[in-house]
């Protein structure tokens, strides 16, 4: 039997490398941290290019294999793995926790059908589920992927001892699941401060942030066309909406159209990507977060996203339309229908006026949900297996 009191050595596998504005990169390295804060030994690998070109696989920013340049590379790094196996006898590691990448192949079975007869645990982090929903809208080659995916998933899934997941499915892709909660590094969220008193609620503008890589999920049309709906019918305060994240050249046509109907060019600022100290300026501008207001457009009801959590760990007030259990019912968030109506603007002032929470107060309440604590309900959860 494992136990937990002791120190595991652990592999955290990806199939892609690290970007310092992505918000992915972010949430593995704060659950390799969190895994790290628990006592045990934790080796990290992931794929990457080389300053030359060349495709490799790396631990710990070692290469453990290159395959070389070209067409012919591209394709051996999503077939040949068996230098994660290697690795893994080479240095005696017990248990791999990997993030799916939607990808599975005969070629990734393998690995972990090798994993298995070496008598090393495994568990597979699935994101966001179901996530089949979300394929529709992008381009041919990730639905052709996905397509793959889809014919192979269940079968990787039966090598696995658990699949790790946000939502409240008991089984996926026939495997049971570790249910947790996505988590959250309190030391990377500086506390919120309002950029104005509550007594002076009423007369100053209310500027809105949603960080986000922007999907169609994220339902950012529905505030758009909400702002627009506001003015048309004569609202007068000043509300500001502070997009950060990626949108896609079709998205943003598509909000493009809606701030040009109802003119509202000046209601809206696109930050592009931010991090660091240039996101936290951003937040310290505004008064109420978006989270996502469509998640009904890819087929999923309840979710436990990152950004819901970054937000309250940062103390500021939120929205959303998901079924959330962890703030559901919280005093500083206001829930959106989950359907295609504009967002109620009017609604948002009248909670905000009458908002007393103090961001302390707000972070205090999801002390639970830090990265070392969620981690370690993973573990807990192989032990009760044995």
């Amino acid at each position: 039997m494992w136990h937990t009191l002791r120190i595991m050595r652990i592999l955290f596998l990806t199939y892609h490398g690290f970007e310092e504005a992505s918000g992915i990169s972010k949430k593995m390295l704060a659950q390799i941290k969190g895994l790290r804060q628990n006592g045990h030994e934790v080796h990290v690998c992931y794929y990457d290019l080389a300053d030359d070109g060349s495709r490799c696989r790396y631990v710990d920013g070692e290469v453990i294999r290159n395959y070389g340049q070209g067409r012919w590379a591209t394709l051996l790094q999503r077939m040949d793995y068996r230098c994660v196996n290697d690795y893994c006898r080479a240095h005696q590691i017990e248990f791999v926790y990997v993030r799916c990448f939607m990808n599975a192949s005969p070629f990734v079975i393998c690995l972990f059908k090798r994993l298995q007869a070496d008598g090393i645990k495994a568990v597979m982090e699935v994101p966001t589920y179901p996530y089949d929903g979300e394929f529709a809208s992008l381009p041919l080659k990730y639905r052709v992927e996905h397509i793959v995916d889809k014919l192979f998933r269940n079968q990787l899934a039966s090598y696995m001892n658990a699949i790790v997941t946000f939502s409240d499915a008991a089984e996926i892709f026939g495997q049971r699941t570790i249910r947790i909660s996505n988590g959250v590094d309190f030391d990377s969220l500086p506390l919120h401060q309002p950029p104005f008193p509550s007594e002076r609620a009423g007369r100053e503008a209310l500027h809105l942030i949603g960080v986000a890589e922007v999907h169609p999920w994220h339902g950012f049309d529905r505030m758009l066309t909400g702002l627009g709906e506001y003015y048309q019918k004569g609202g007068e305060r000043q509300i500001v909406f502070h997009i950060v994240g990626g949108v896609s050249a079709s998205m943003m046509h598509d909000f493009r159209s809606i701030i040009e109907q109802y003119h509202i060019e000046d209601k809206i600022v696109f930050h592009g990507k931010l991090f660091g100290t240039q996101l936290d300026e951003v937040f310290a501008q505004c008064q109420f977060a978006i989270g996502s207001l469509a998640r009904h457009r890819s087929g999923i009801t309840c979710i436990k996203t990152l950004k819901n959590r970054e937000y309250a760990a940062r103390g500021i007030p939120f929205i959303y339309s998901e079924e959330d259990s962890d703030f559901d019912h919280q005093p500083y968030v206001l829930k959106a229908p989950a359907d295609e109506s504009p967002i109620d603007i009017a609604g948002v002032i009248r909670f905000l006026d009458s908002y007393h929470e103090q961001p302390a107060d707000i972070r205090q309440s999801v002390d639970y949900l830090s990265w070392k604590t969620q981690m370690q309900r993973v573990l807990d959860e192989l032990i009760i297996e044995n």
